[in-house]
């Protein structure tokens, strides 16, 4: 008599519903006003950045299917630090969401705002598990001059495949057609500076409100976490030369 080994069964294809499931696990991890505060971990971590008011905070909670897991401050640009939280099984977590600092908020102190740059510029630069960035524009407003200062943060790591980038044009349900197909050809226009045949960018429309695009982001950001494999690097706080602070308002 023989054992027969059972055929491998395969993979569960990944949909919509399983991503969205996924994302719906996200939790409250720690929070950090400096990177040496961050823990180091070999999970992939996808950050999320973008202006004051560009729809930041509702996008996670939406693509979170929470009210209030990612925190919305009455008053922009007054959150200054990075907030992580878990995805996965609770006891097995397989990825991490980085909430950063809104940026571009002129009511905001001048010290508090430099510091803050910084904090976001080297975390963009050298944090070793950030395999993903997320940027929050806002479709109205297009591309501005901070966020293409914060996009040459992170592009010589998107060129290489290291990170990968995804830019969401939100609140994409106050465009008529036109105006939404105007807003993703200049982004799509910009972006292609910066796409290299090794880099992974892409851009959508995206609302919360209509909950558009939010099945297709989940989707994406799973896909970024299966494909992940932290790469060998040195420690966050071996720091190299910064990239500057951009700009103020």
């Amino acid at each position: 008599m023989t054992n027969e080994i059972p055929e491998a069964q395969p993979a569960e294809p990944l949909t919509e519903k399983l991503a969205l499931a996924w994302t719906h696990t996200a939790r409250f991890l720690t929070t950090a006003s400096q990177l040496i505060h961050l823990p180091t971990t070999e999970l992939p971590e996808i950050a999320f950045v973008g202006r004051s008011n560009a729809g930041k905070s509702t996008a996670i909670n939406t693509l979170a299917q929470q009210k209030r897991l990612a925190f919305a401050s009455k008053t922009p640009g007054r959150t200054q630090h990075i907030n992580l939280f878990e995805l996965g099984p609770k006891d097995a977590a397989d990825a991490l969401f980085a909430d950063l600092p809104g940026y571009g908020y002129a009511a905001v102190n001048k010290s508090a705002k430099l510091r803050w740059q910084k904090v976001m510029a080297d975390y963009l630069a050298v944090r070793r598990s950030l395999s993903g960035v997320v940027l929050m524009v806002d479709s109205r407003l297009g591309l501005t001059d901070l966020d293409k200062q914060l996009l040459e943060f992170v592009a010589a790591r998107v060129a290489t495949g290291e990170i990968k980038l995804l830019v969401l044009l939100t609140k994409s349900d106050k465009l008529n057609r036109k105006e939404a197909d105007a807003a993703l050809r200049a982004t799509s226009e910009f972006l292609g500076g910066m796409t290299t045949e090794n880099s992974d960018v892409s851009v959508t429309l995206f609302s919360a409100l209509k909950k558009s695009g939010v099945g297709d982001v989940a989707l994406a950001l799973r896909e970024w976490v299966v494909a992940h494999q932290v790469p060998d690097a040195v420690p966050d706080s071996v720091l190299a030369a910064q990239p500057p602070a951009p700009a103020e308002d």
